[in-house]
């Protein structure tokens, strides 16, 4: 049989890759636009390639009408999101990322699905300020969004100290190869000046070129028997084989994705599939080798087509695996043997191996702040003040404050009574397995509320629990405004994505450790009829279910969500 040839789809280029060509490597005229006053926006060119800045404009779009009508323009306002490879920062740049809250952003902090930091509501007259100070304490922006790869993930592992310390390090080292070469955001933001006599089109992207990837491009590393970064949907997914307490290597997913297009049947969620285990000195070739697939043979014809998965589709998985041997000039090893248990974080105290100790936090929806009744964002400053070890953001938006010595760890406890901070013990289950998107009013995609909707529903939702005897069962539940899959709402066992204001589809069916999608069971309905529903389908769990079984493979195996042949769910 004749080898097949791969080839990029067919069709003209999306205007997304003129912008990126004719950019003069990511600087456009955003070093111009910044300088102007007249406006607090910016024009779309620019806006496209801010992303590769790690920024988004946005506008409040609680005030959009109003505006319109007084015949202002938008309240536009900056999303800046900061990278942080494996969710890892030290107590000092906590302190300086919390400042710029209050100055910036206001006095919020957001958690993100990735392990990074984010922040809403920058003005445009902020941002070079923000940025800079971001970059003074050895943190970025560059690369946290746009058509690269973004902040590469980790397990954030308090249970095998020594494993995480290795697979952070890895993270972190290709979370910084990866980066892209352009000296634009150094010029732009930090006031680098340019080598004299080097033009801009003589710089080189060795690995991405000059137009970069065709869409977003996300990696992750999980630590069986945690999921927690919910490795399946990574467009490159490494599973640790951890053998006698040694790393001995990954296992390889490619593929994974969690966005899609609501009545697009071309867009899907799609779980990774594993082809194969490497060393872990040979990690860093193979991610650049699977990417530089993708940057050939990407769409870049059709945007919502653009992802790895659909290449991967295209193409065949055996037909991206055999290139991907080509590229590398070696062979991956047979997958070894691994199990996950779950996707969720687990709560309190924990001592490491190293006689440090872990508390992870509960951090609803990510959002840290100061509430009436609960001084979080306070709480945290106070103890990054005498904190010694380091924070680590977790992939479902939760703290752990981490590597606390035994000296230290009664003033922490001290400081955490003080205000208040709870390790999430004494809310449901189902509220701690929860996670939203930021959605409206700042996002520009979403369709519904999620972030500031989701905890009021689980609020009536813990009823219905609590009537079945359910409020210790673990069940994963997400939301997301749109279906663009922040959240990664396709592997929870419950889950709702936003159709319009007040109405989302809602999904059954997700593994409990993130191995198998969900599938629609309900289409454009409000929250009336989702308590309906989730009244009929909890106490018929509570009643139904053998020992041990979760609610997602619960209403698989009652016939309430039928699987598919391969597992994977999501379309029939």
């Amino acid at each position: 049989m004749a080898k097949q040839i791969l080839t990029a789809p067919d069709g003209p280029p999306s205007d997304v890759e003129r912008i990126k060509r004719e950019s003069n490597n990511l600087r456009g005229t955003l070093k111009e636009v910044f300088q102007d006053r007249l406006t607090a926006g910016i024009p779309e060119d620019d806006n496209r390639l801010m992303k590769h800045h790690g920024s988004y404009l946005q506008d409040d779009r609680d005030v959009r009408n109003e505006r319109q009508k007084q015949k202002l323009e938008p309240a536009y306002q900056f999303m800046l999101r900061v990278r942080a490879p494996g969710g890892v920062v030290t107590p000092e740049q906590w302190l300086v990322l919390d400042d710029l809250a209050d100055r910036n952003a206001g006095g919020k902090i957001k958690l993100t699905t990735r392990q990074s930091f984010q922040f809403h509501g920058i003005l445009k007259w902020n941002m070079k300020e923000t940025i800079q100070e971001v970059n003074r304490v050895l943190l970025t922006t560059l690369a946290a969004c746009g058509d690269v790869n973004r902040n590469v993930m980790c397990n954030p592992n308090p249970y095998q100290s020594e494993i995480h310390a290795q697979v952070y390090e890895w993270a972190s080292y290709l979370s910084e190869y990866l980066l892209p070469k352009t000296r634009a955001y150094h010029e732009i933001w930090l006031d680098e000046e340019r080598v004299a006599g080097t033009p801009a089109f003589e710089e080189e992207e060795p690995l991405y070129g000059p137009t970069y990837l065709p869409r977003k491009f996300k990696i992750g590393i999980a630590v069986p028997p945690s999921n927690d970064i919910d490795v399946f949907s990574q467009d490159l997914g490494l599973i640790a084989i951890v053998e006698n307490h040694k790393l001995i290597g990954f296992n390889i997913a490619i593929g994974g994705g969690m966005g899609m297009t609501h009545g697009d049947k071309l867009t899907y969620p799609q779980i990774a599939k594993v082809i194969g285990f490497c060393k872990p000195d040979q990690i860093v070739e193979l991610a650049e080798k699977t990417i530089s697939i993708q940057r050939d043979y990407g769409n870049r014809s059709v945007r919502k087509n653009a992802r790895f998965k659909y290449t991967i589709d295209r193409l065949g998985l055996e037909n991206i695996k055999e290139e991907l041997e080509n590229r590398l000039g070696w062979k991956l090893e047979e997958a070894k043997p691994y199990h996950f248990e779950h996707n969720g974080d687990r709560y309190g105290w924990v001592e490491g191996i190293d006689g440090n100790w872990h508390f992870t936090l509960f951090v609803e929806n990510g959002k840290v702040a100061d509430f009436p009744d609960y001084k979080l964002k306070t709480g945290l400053r106070e103890i990054a003040k005498i904190h010694t070890g380091d924070f680590r953001l977790t992939p479902n938006q939760n703290l752990v404050i981490a590597n606390v010595s035994s000296q230290n760890k009664t003033k922490i406890i001290e400081l955490m009574d003080q205000y208040g901070l709870s390790d999430g013990k004494h809310f449901s289950a189902l509220r701690r397995n929860s996670m939203a998107c930021v959605a409206l009013p700042t996002c520009g995609l979403a369709f519904a509320d999620s972030e500031r909707y989701l905890p009021s529903l689980i609020d009536k939702i813990e009823e219905i629990v609590d009537e079945n005897g359910l409020r210790d069962e673990e069940i994963t539940i997400r939301m997301t405004g749109c279906p663009n899959g922040c959240a990664r709402p396709a592997l929870a066992e419950i889950a709702f994505m936003g159709k319009a204001p007040g109405k989302y589809n809602m999904y059954l069916g997700a593994a409990f450790d993130g191995s198998r999608l969900n599938k629609l069971y309900r289409e454009n309905i409000g929250e009336e009829e989702i308590l309906s529903e989730l009244r009929v389908l909890l106490s018929r769990y509570a009643k139904e279910r053998v020992d041990g079984e979760h609610f997602g493979d619960f209403v698989i195996r009652v016939g309430i969500i039928k699987e598919t042949t391969d597992g994977t769910n999501f379309h029939d």
